[in-house]
């Protein structure tokens, strides 16, 4: 059977607003700042020049706070035709808020970026990949198509579970026979997963050094990243007639010429097999939604008594 693969890029334009978002309300610091300004201005400009370059449509998911703060450089990113999805106002980790806050913050950045590119954005994800139990309902009853921030799967779309489904936290402070339950059956919504995957959002946790974060480093060689890269695609190639390949890059660290250098290999490489399609997220789930992609069921969960 031929193969078939949809690959694309998936851009957080976290910008100032990935380093505003402190969570205990300690001060920004400044210099932190500007490596925001550095991804909104300079780390734009070379990802856009990169695209064009090699015809890729890419899909950029930006927090409200960037489209408002940056309105010219984002204009250049819709003007050349990438899709815009969402990514929170300031990057808010949507674990931390109240399901109120999760409403308001969609309804804010839904109209900001419905007003900009003039249409409703149809993909969503979680800054930091940081969701909660109410994301799956809340996405639906605003109608968003799809998200980008589970990993039931790493390589096919599935409709991601609605999060009604319920497990018990292990409280050691009470007997054993309260925890031991199994969680509840898997229940499917609406919303398409495109897959996210740590090992695929390769350039912020390795090359981005950040002396608040623990998980990032900052010195990684891109090669080794490249390496990581090309093993998860060479796997699925092997293993799979048709898959998704989506990668997460953030412009204030694939804007760094080491950075965009090693985007040039991958891309060069992943060329060199058939059957590949470079694409947005959006033009992803269209073909899983028109039946014309495979994708994944995702069970689990024990059945209902």
């Amino acid at each position: 059977m031929p193969k078939r693969v949809l690959v694309g890029y998936g851009i957080d334009v976290d910008a100032v607003s990935g380093w505003i978002n402190t969570q205990n309300g300690s001060p920004a610091n400044p210099t932190d700042v500007s490596r925001g300004i550095f991804g909104a201005t300079v780390g734009i400009d070379r990802l856009l020049k990169l695209w064009d370059k090699y015809k890729i449509k890419t899909t950029w998911f930006v927090p409200a706070h960037s489209i408002e703060s940056f309105p010219s450089q984002l204009a250049k990113v819709r003007d050349a035709g990438h899709e815009i999805g969402l990514h929170g106002y300031t990057h808010e980790f949507v674990s931390t808020l109240n399901e109120q806050q999760q409403r308001d913050v969609l309804a804010k950045s839904i109209k900001v970026i419905t007003d900009f590119t003039g249409q409703k954005p149809r993909g969503w994800t979680a800054p930091a990949w940081s969701t909660s139990k109410e994301t799956i309902s809340l996405l639906q009853e605003f109608g968003i198509e799809y998200d980008h921030s589970f990993m039931h799967h790493d390589c096919q779309m599935y409709n991601v579970p609605d999060l009604s489904e319920k497990w018990v936290e292990t409280d050691v402070s009470k007997p054993a026979s309260e925890w031991m339950t199994p969680m509840t059956a898997l229940k499917a919504s609406s919303v398409v997963e495109v897959p996210a995957n740590w090992h695929l959002d390769e350039d912020w946790p390795p090359m981005q050094l950040s002396l608040k974060q623990a998980s990032t480093h900052g010195y990684v060689d891109p090669h080794v990243i490249e390496s990581m890269w090309k093993e998860q695609f060479e796997f699925f190639y092997r293993e799979y007639d048709t898959f998704v390949f989506p990668m997460s890059i953030h412009p204030q660290v694939s804007g760094k010429p080491q950075v965009i250098l090693m985007h040039e290999r991958i891309i060069d490489w992943i060329n060199s097999h058939e059957g590949v399609e470079w694409c947005t997220m959006e033009q992803m789930v269209a073909e899983f939604k028109s039946g014309k992609f495979q994708g994944a069921e995702v069970t689990g969960g024990a059945p209902a008594s």
